[in-house]
């Protein structure tokens, strides 16, 4: 995979460390800007898009820390790299609990930040192309189903049928296994298809913002409210609405929803009358509703009401046959236009076919756009498939690459035992040996499940940590 050329925020009140910094990240091919205090860092990063943020944690004026908060609550939220000397390890420690990519301790070669920013260059790199993959199938979003299996044979015969009625349709299926192409092709196949498809994750909203999304509301119904609105109900008005994630909606909303499929009208908030719609309305889950209605999580009245017809997807595990289809389709999509599918090795056939596809046929088409991806338009082998898949086959799983950040408490831990070993229990001997307070120590302790450990001092001191 290349790594993609970065624009990154290099700051440092050093002129040395900046300058080597700036070299080496150039060299490799990425755009730099610096800065040398933490104000001008704030302001550029402000006014201009960084995917990288290397910073010290000391800094004139505004600190590193400050510096990554706002890195975090920009809308590129682009990566953090500390830089940070021995003194201020627990800060950087504590920025990565937050979401800090990695950190560096001074003094560092300069071509290790290139290795580090490198790992994040090809995170970003695919995230690039799949975002444009993802844009290039929503820009052909059709009502493709692929499957030539006796179960999804039987699913398209039941779809052709319900799509002539205008009854409305619960779809269940696991998670990934194509909900929504199903309810689009019921539109697609109805008298309706000349009219809006309208899709709405139910559980996408909160419940104080879920009503207006989907019944509309006046200008000045409710605080943010500067202009009328229109609901999903309205703007499906003479199509066909999907409900997704069905059984997320709040019982609030339940009563609502029931009197719109009852009497055909939604009341917008801050209305004074109703509106008549004329929707069909297509609802879908991957949990059990029946079970939540016993719960009394969902309405037992509008279950019935959404289940006149239901629709059941088969997981990909009992679609025998359709796999060769599936990963034809996938190569497909997301190869380059024009470009002829490459050969698939055996070995790699045997993973697919032994993996059991929890995420259904969305884990397959991640898994395929991985293997493009890797094999850059050749062969796919084995090693070009995602890790669990390998183990399918193999069972030679590799470790999990542990998180820094797990590695450095593991690492705390162990000195904070070493150092209280050599205290012989007595906290405020291994606090001097550590060069921290009691109190430092005592809160390290407890972040580190080890707050019973030692000799408690305060009891022969009578004071508290």
């Amino acid at each position: 995979m290349t790594v993609a050329a970065l624009r990154i925020l290099v700051v440092d009140d050093d002129p040395n460390v900046l300058g080597a910094v700036v070299e080496s990240l150039q060299a490799a091919g990425h755009e730099v800007a610096t800065a040398r205090d933490g104000r001008d860092a704030m302001a550029q990063l402000a006014s201009a898009p960084f995917e990288v943020v290397v910073t010290d944690v000391r800094l004139p004026g505004v600190d590193g820390i400050r510096l990554f908060e706002q890195a975090r609550q920009s809308p590129r939220r682009p990566a953090v790299i500390i830089i940070t000397s021995f003194g201020s390890v627990s800060d950087a420690v504590e920025l990565l609990k937050q979401g800090a990519a990695d950190y560096l301790l001074k003094p560092f070669d300069p071509d290790e930040l290139v290795l580090r920013v490198g790992a994040i260059g090809e995170r970003v790199g695919l995230e690039r192309e799949l975002e444009a993959a993802r844009a290039q199938l929503a820009a052909s979003a059709g009502t493709e189903i692929v499957g030539d299996s006796a179960p999804m044979r039987s699913l398209l015969d039941r779809i052709a049928t319900v799509a002539a009625s205008d009854a409305p349709v619960l779809v269940a299926g696991e998670t990934g296994t194509g909900k929504e192409l199903v309810a689009r092709r019921i539109h697609a196949l109805s008298a309706r298809s000349k009219g809006s498809f309208v899709a709405v994750n139910c559980a996408a909203f909160p419940e104080t913002l879920l009503e207006a999304e989907l019944f509309g509301h006046e200008r000045g119904a409710f605080t943010g409210a500067a202009r009328r609105r229109d609901g999903r109900f309205q703007t499906a008005h003479g199509g066909t609405l999907l409900l997704d994630e069905i059984a997320e909606i709040p019982l609030s909303a339940q009563a609502k929803l029931l009197r719109v499929l009852q009497e055909g009208i939604v009341e917008p908030l801050g209305a004074r009358a109703p509106v008549r719609v004329d929707v069909r309305v297509v609802s879908a889950t991957h949990r059990n509703l029946r079970q939540r209605a016993a719960e009394g999580l969902f309405r037992e009245d509008l279950y019935y009401r959404l289940n006149v017809v239901t629709l059941g997807i088969p997981p990909l595990r009992d679609r025998q046959g359709d796999l060769p289809l599936l990963v034809q389709h996938f190569l497909r999509t997301h190869l380059p236009a024009g470009a002829p599918a490459p050969e698939i090795s055996l070995r790699a056939w045997q993973a697919l076919a032994a993996h059991p596809f929890l995420g259904n046929v969305r884990e397959l088409g991640h898994a395929i756009h991985h293997a493009v991806i890797l094999s850059r338009g050749g062969a796919i082998d084995l090693e070009h498939l995602p890790e669990d898949i390998v183990y399918s086959v193999t069972g030679d799983k590799q470790e999990a690459f542990r998180p820094l950040v797990a590695v450095v408490k593991q690492a705390e831990r162990e000195h904070l035992c070493r150092a209280l070993a050599l205290a012989g229990g007595k906290r405020v001997r291994a606090a001097e040996l550590l060069g921290i307070s009691r109190k430092t120590l005592w809160e390290k302790l407890r972040a580190q499940g080890l707050s019973d450990a030692g000799d408690d001092d305060e009891r022969e001191t009578g004071s508290t940590p």
